[in-house]
């Protein structure tokens, strides 16, 4: 299947935090890896990124699948569902309808919809072990969504590394260099694509004395989870969305590398 209009829609995964370009233009993350991997075997593909971070399958739905639709991919990526979790409006009844509505419109335009379902939060974040059943709900809702609408599923549950702490950045919620390039290899499989060393087992990982363990979490806890439920109160109280402000870094079809 040659792709020549690829439109990745989601959340902050899909926009690409923590997957920072090193001249610091932006984010790249496994979309912008995967585009650059299709072009690679099609030149002239076209590549659009709506995914805008914070949003949650509510707000997918009402600002940019009708953009999507308006672009007719042949390739649509959707990474979506963990703000669904974590910002405390967990309805499954109404994630269900919004996640089929999404990925029913998707499937009537692109030839391809790649959906995915997420690994389990609190293996790597201590103290949030309520939000296992909500993830786990979700993820049997993405399953039976795919099913249902005939879409390729990564199923990163599947991969024995998607729980390494290593894959993730420092704020271990969002995906790190290393794991964008793991869904990207896993995306690249599902589309029967070459995915180089993307998806070699890991190495053993290094044992740390108890010390500097503590240490690590510590420092987790007051640059990364303090912040973020100080952010989330004030957002709260002000009456602003997490997200707020933010754009689509590609709004619009576009070659990676115009001549």
């Amino acid at each position: 299947m040659r792709y020549q209009r690829y439109v990745a829609l989601g959340d902050s995964c899909a926009e690409g935090l923590d997957d920072p370009y090193p001249d610091g233009r932006g984010y790249r993350g496994f979309t912008d890896l995967t585009a650059e991997r299709l072009a690679a075997h099609e030149p002239d593909l076209e590549y659009a990124n709506l995914a805008v971070r914070g949003r949650r399958l509510d707000q997918i739905l009402a600002e940019q699948v009708p953009l999507a639709e308006h672009l007719r991919p042949d390739l649509v990526t959707l990474f979506g569902g963990g703000n669904d979790i974590l910002q405390g409006r967990w309805q499954a009844g109404a994630l269900a309808a919004d996640l089929d509505a999404i990925v029913g419109t998707l499937a009537e335009v692109a030839h391809t919809v790649v959906l995915f379902t997420l690994p389990d939060l609190a293996r790597r974040l201590p103290g949030m072990s309520r939000l296992r059943p909500r993830v786990d709900v979700l993820n049997e809702l993405i399953v039976a969504t795919a099913a249902r609408h005939r879409t390729l599923l990564v199923d990163v549950r599947e991969d024995p590394s998607c729980e390494d702490i290593r894959l993730y950045g420092a704020d271990r919620l969002h995906l790190g260099q290393l794991g964008h390039r793991r869904v990207a290899g896993h995306v690249l499989a599902a589309l029967d694509l070459p995915v180089d060393d993307w998806l070699a087992p890991l190495p053993p990982a290094e044992s740390e004395p108890y010390w500097r363990l503590a240490i690590r979490q510590w420092t987790w806890v007051r640059h990364h989870v303090w912040p973020a439920v100080h952010g989330t109160v004030r957002n709260r109280i002000a009456g602003r969305e997490p997200g707020d402000g933010f754009l689509p870094k590609r709004p619009e079809l576009s070659r990676l590398n115009p001549s």
